[in-house]
């Protein structure tokens, strides 16, 4: 064979690879719960390497997405903060039955963007010096219910109702905190002490005993079940280099 023949085929051979890669690479629409937005960005960057799938997130709160998925959103997987809109979704037919399970249990906190409001033990919520709690709407967002659930466990919950403005998503009740409409606020913890930079504020990590656990469920939607770029996210989100992200942002795994 001549060295141009020889060069022919070796070129034929890599556009025949990247034709087959190219067409096997598909993207997978991903309906994301505010809390893990920022998780979710590096897992997604790290399975687009790995693998040549591209997840397409949609961030939100956990309620919307049920509403949003009922009506027919083109969703293929859900990765929500709780695991009981997962397991209704399956109920309802909506969900592929044996394709849920638990990628990461929450951790709420009470902060403050400015340093020295929020104490160490939360008794800031007692002793009163603020106008504005911001909490996620728990109807909507699991860990808005978490947060109303921990004051009721305190007993703060009725003295505390006139100051309380929902947000809502945890990203929106963030936002409040961050932006000085609220002095303080019920947020994931994920959200104020990410791995790459230093916390900011101040900071009440709630005891878990306060509330009940936040078990947040991935789960595979019947639009993604034929679907191979949506079969191989969840199959990334068990693995090793995932829970190693979800693990940085101060998650249970």
């Amino acid at each position: 064979m001549t060295i141009w023949n020889r060069a022919r085929h070796v070129a034929m051979g890599v556009c025949l690879a990247l034709g087959a890669s190219l067409s096997w690479a598909d993207e997978v629409q991903v309906a994301v719960a505010a809390n893990f937005a920022a998780p979710f960005q590096k897992i997604a960057a790290g399975f687009e390497a790995a693998t040549g799938h591209k997840a397409v997130a949609i961030v939100g709160s956990t309620g919307k997405f049920y509403t949003q998925i009922k009506a027919g959103a083109p969703f293929e997987i859900l990765l929500a903060a709780d695991d009981e809109t997962p397991r209704k979704l399956i109920d309802e037919g909506l969900a592929v039955k044996g394709q849920s399970f638990t990628y990461a249990t929450g951790k709420l906190v009470l902060w403050s963007a400015q340093p020295g409001v929020v104490d160490a033990q939360g008794e800031v919520l007692k002793k009163g010096g603020f106008s504005h709690l911001s909490i996620a709407n728990p109807k909507l967002a699991p860990y808005g219910a978490a947060a109303v659930e921990t004051l009721k466990t305190l007993g703060l919950y009725e003295s505390l109702t006139p100051k309380i403005v929902q947000g809502e998503s945890i990203g929106q009740a963030h936002q409040f905190v961050s932006t000085g409409n609220a002095e303080l606020g019920f947020v994931a913890l994920s959200q104020v002490a990410p791995p790459d930079k230093p916390a900011t504020g101040s900071l009440w990590v709630v005891p878990a005993k306060l509330y009940t656990p936040i078990l947040q469920d991935a789960v595979l939607l019947n639009r993604g079940a034929d679907k191979a770029a949506a079969q191989a996210l969840l199959g990334y989100l068990r693995g090793d280099a995932a829970k190693a992200v979800i693990k940085s942002y101060g998650y249970g795994l």
